[in-house]
């Protein structure tokens, strides 16, 4: 059976939009209602021993994800797998799914095995702080023997959903991680004052979580007849190849977790609460990254892999180069919203219950510190496929190695330096060091692309950083404004912030596209000459 026709050309960009659109839209409807779960998080549990002993269970497994799921895996898997659709046949390809279920579930249910015996090693690896609080220490470990099991259930999730993205269909895994707060509300609300320690209905909801997750992904992939039948297939050529991708590749991630984990390292030996002060700020700033970022980066992989498989050198540099300028788009007023309302947003969302203002204010200068890296966040997922879809996993762990150097080195030196001076809140530090790495990683994948010959910038760039930064500092200024004309945010009620909150974010969006469009901007350019032919 030949395989299956590439698409009309002239359409690509379109598709990119509207696939886009698809994924960015599911993925707001899942931050969405992750904010509400960490409302509820923050309201019903707060930020003490408790929520550090959570967030450091559920961020073991979470950092081997970056493995197994969407890390090192996807960036393997899927241009392999869209390779074997668009130059082999359907059995083909069917083959290699069943091929790889079998490898990569066994695998991950070894590694299951081992994590959940060996969780009170895990947890001083990590943590190792946690060992002078002997009840946060032993309520991590209980934990972390209830959330490591999602590493199983998230990997395969993950693997079903790259199958479908490789055939177009970005709906349903965009939708999936929606189950997982609701599943975690739930778990929250309802059924914690059940458990000798509440918090631990979050660990056993994590698991649960995990269980719907992958179910959820089956009848899609029944519908398009790609449902696996695992096959222990070590030798599968497909296997063995996204097994060599996978090496550089599980290094790579390797770097980013390493700096992961020196981070909880450092947090662990701070004050009470800094865990959990760097986890509430990590998803505000998370919700941009995961809506516009990490959406653009999971719709052009299986394109630029598609170009590249075809060989269209001008299409994948044209796809690429569209992507780029929504970055800056979209990027940069997103950066300046979240500095400059950081407090506000903060205070807003979280401050009540068992979040105090001292949580506010902590919170706050770690959300201030993200923010400065969050166009750094997120290039380096839209620039990373420029080198995963050509299978290059090489280039990425080197860039990878030098910022995790880099990360690690000013870790040090901003909290010692914050120490030093009586800052309060030292564990911004790592924060801001953690946005300095991820701008270094950022520059050197784009100059990598274009002294590769990869990438070339189209026309009308420089009109475009023009437009926005006039835009984005007429919006500066009415931010601030609007941030300090209802005085202290935590004095007024609940509504009031709400009201407060909406005029700022919808009154800086629209003087931001109004200058824009007044500066003489139009969508055509985020696409420059043949970009639609190239597409």
């Amino acid at each position: 059976m030949d395989p299956q026709p590439a698409p009309d050309a002239s359409s690509g960009r379109r598709r990119l939009l509207r696939s886009t659109g698809v994924v960015g839209s599911m993925t707001l409807l899942s931050r969405i209602l992750g904010l509400v779960r960490d409302v509820v998080l923050a309201r019903v549990f707060g930020a003490g021993i408790a929520m550090d002993a959570f967030f450091i269970a559920n961020k073991i497994p979470n950092m081997l994800r970056r493995f197994f799921a969407e890390g090192a895996f996807a960036q393997a898997f899927v241009p392999v797998f869209t390779d074997y659709r668009s130059t082999r046949s359907v059995e083909e390809t069917r083959a290699l799914g069943d091929a790889i279920t079998g490898v990569l579930g066994l695998a991950l249910f070894v590694i299951t095995l081992v994590g959940v015996v060996a969780a009170p090693v895990l947890v001083f690896l990590v943590a190792p702080g946690f060992t002078q609080d002997g009840e946060r220490f032993d309520l991590s470990v209980d934990m972390l023997r209830w959330t490591f099991p999602y590493l199983l259930f998230i990997s395969l999730t993950a693997l079903a959903g790259g199958m479908l993205n490789s055939h177009g269909r970005f709906a349903v895994p965009a939708f999936t991680p929606v189950l997982l707060n609701v599943v975690l509300i739930i778990f929250a609300l309802w059924l914690s004052p059940h458990f000798e320690q509440p918090a631990m209905a979050l660990a056993v909801g994590v698991f649960v979580a995990g269980i719907v997750q992958l179910s959820f992904q089956v009848p899609a992939l029944s519908r398009i007849r790609m449902l696996p039948r695992p096959r222990l297939q070590f030798r599968h050529p497909g296997v063995r190849r996204i097994g060599t991708l996978m090496l550089p590749a599980i290094f790579g991630s390797s770097v980013a977790q390493i700096n992961v984990v020196f981070d909880n390292i450092i947090a662990s030996f701070l004050q009470p609460g800094s865990v959990s002060w760097l986890y509430y700020a990590d998803r505000l700033m998370e919700f941009p990254l995961g809506v516009f970022g990490i959406a653009l980066a999971t719709v052009i992989l299986p394109g630029l892999s598609a170009h590249h498989a075809k060989q269209s050198r001008e299409a994948f540099s044209a796809m690429l180069d569209h992507a780029l300028r929504l970055v800056v788009l979209i990027g940069v007023p997103a950066a300046v919203g979240l500095i400059v309302l950081a407090t506000p947003l903060i205070v807003t969302i979280f401050y009540g219950g068992e979040f105090t203002a001292r949580d506010v204010g902590m919170a706050s200068v770690a959300l201030g510190a993200y923010s400065m890296g969050l166009l750094g966040f997120i290039f380096v997922k839209v620039l990373a496929p420029g080198y995963f879809s050509r299978q290059d996993t090489r280039t990425p762990v080197r860039i990878g190695v030098i910022a995790l150097g880099v990360n690690m080195a000013l870790n040090i030196v901003f909290v010692l330096a914050l120490l030093r001076v009586g800052f309060d809140g030292p564990h911004a530090g790592l924060a801001a060091a953690t946005s300095l790495a991820a701008l270094l990683n950022a520059g050197l994948l784009y100059r990598g692309l274009l002294r590769g010959g990869v990438y070339w910038r189209g026309p009308g760039w420089t009109a475009l950083l023009v437009r926005v930064g006039i835009a984005v500092t007429v919006m500066l200024v009415t931010l601030l404004w609007l941030r300090d004309l209802p005085g202290d945010w935590i004095e007024l009620a609940l509504l009031s912030r709400i009201g407060w909150l909406s005029l700022a974010v919808i009154g800086g969006a629209l003087v931001y596209f109004a200058m824009l469009f007044a500066s003489g901007f139009r969508f055509s350019h985020l696409h420059g000459k043949n970009t639609v032919s190239a597409l």
